[in-house]
């Protein structure tokens, strides 16, 4: 099979096209020839060494994948031959999802949503799992409740404005200019540009944050929280911010996305139900995995997807 490889840590050139052996699935695991693999960044920060999950090189990036079950390990139940399936397996282990073939666990993956196709599923697991858990699992996010999601129109932002606005919340998105009318179409109620004043003096009484930028996004972000609230983010949170928050009776979650299936179903649901959509800011071939990496790093509007 063909995969993307990197024998060192580096900038995106250090991602090559290889031949490699081809994948085959364990006890408990289902082989998906890939149909696409999202990148996210995550991707990019264990390629340049910032992030070490998977120790030294060489490795094989991915975790977000959609495609078709090629094969089926023993004791697999549930899925057959040629079922379309998107997930974001092992995470953060190797998935090797930069590849045509991948074996992984069958309880990690679910059927594709019908209304998404396998671009746009398979850039749909980590981000959407992230904003999935972050708001539902971590914040507790209920009807009618005040919601700010920091970089509304990113990979996780764009997704977890609208799982808000699917589950009855009113949503504030802080965004960067030229991002504002494409979130207020995602149907944020008030859309919010950080470069044009600080968004404390803006917005007031909320009740959940979900900011995946860190810095001193979270300590700003206790400002416009109501006593009792909850920060959830996807970076470390200083112990200064921590007690600033305990003082107010503020909750803070630092989470990191684990796979989920019963996530995956939920969101497979919202899209069929056209509830949710995945924006595909642009796709690139397996061979030019590199070129992708460097396009995301433009921070474009929704998610970058290698396509098989």
């Amino acid at each position: 099979m063909r995969a993307v490889i990197q024998n060192s840590v580096g900038g995106p050139d250090v991602l090559v096209i290889a031949d490699q052996p081809d994948s085959t699935p364990e006890a408990g695991e289902v082989l998906v020839r890939v149909k696409a693999a999202g990148i996210n960044p995550v991707d990019g920060a264990v390629r340049a060494g910032y992030y070490p999950l998977l120790g030294e090189p060489p490795f094989i990036l991915g975790w977000d994948i959609s495609g078709t079950v090629e094969a089926l390990g023993a004791g697999v139940t549930g899925f057959k031959i040629g079922d379309e399936v998107f997930g974001m397996p092992r995470f953060p282990k190797q998935a090797a999802a930069y590849a045509e073939l991948a074996a992984v666990p069958a309880d990690q993956i679910a059927l594709k949503p019908k209304g998404a196709d396998h671009l746009k599923a398979g850039a749909l697991p980590l981000a959407g799992l992230t904003a999935w858990q972050g708001l539902v699992r971590h914040g507790g996010l209920k009807s009618r409740q005040r919601i700010l999601v920091h970089a509304g129109a990113g990979g996780v932002g764009h997704l977890a404005v609208q799982i808000a606005k699917a589950r009855g919340a009113y949503v504030v998105a802080t965004v960067s200019p030229g991002k504002l009318d494409f979130v207020r179409e995602l149907g944020a109620d008030e859309v919010i540009d950080y470069t044009r004043g600080d968004f404390t003096d803006q917005v007031r009484d909320i009740d959940l944050v979900l900011d995946p930028m860190g810095g001193d996004h979270a300590q700003r972000s206790l400002k416009v929280l109501r006593r009792g609230g909850v920060l959830v983010s996807l970076l470390d949170v200083s112990d200064n911010t921590r007690a600033q928050a305990g003082a107010r009776d503020i909750r803070v979650e630092r989470m990191s996305v684990v796979p989920d299936r019963e996530g995956l179903v939920e969101l497979a649901r919202l899209i069929d139900a056209n509830k949710l959509a995945v924006h595909v800011a642009k796709s690139f071939p397996l061979d030019q995995a590199g070129a992708a990496h460097a396009f995301l790093a433009t921070k474009p509007i929704g998610k970058v997807v290698l396509s098989l």
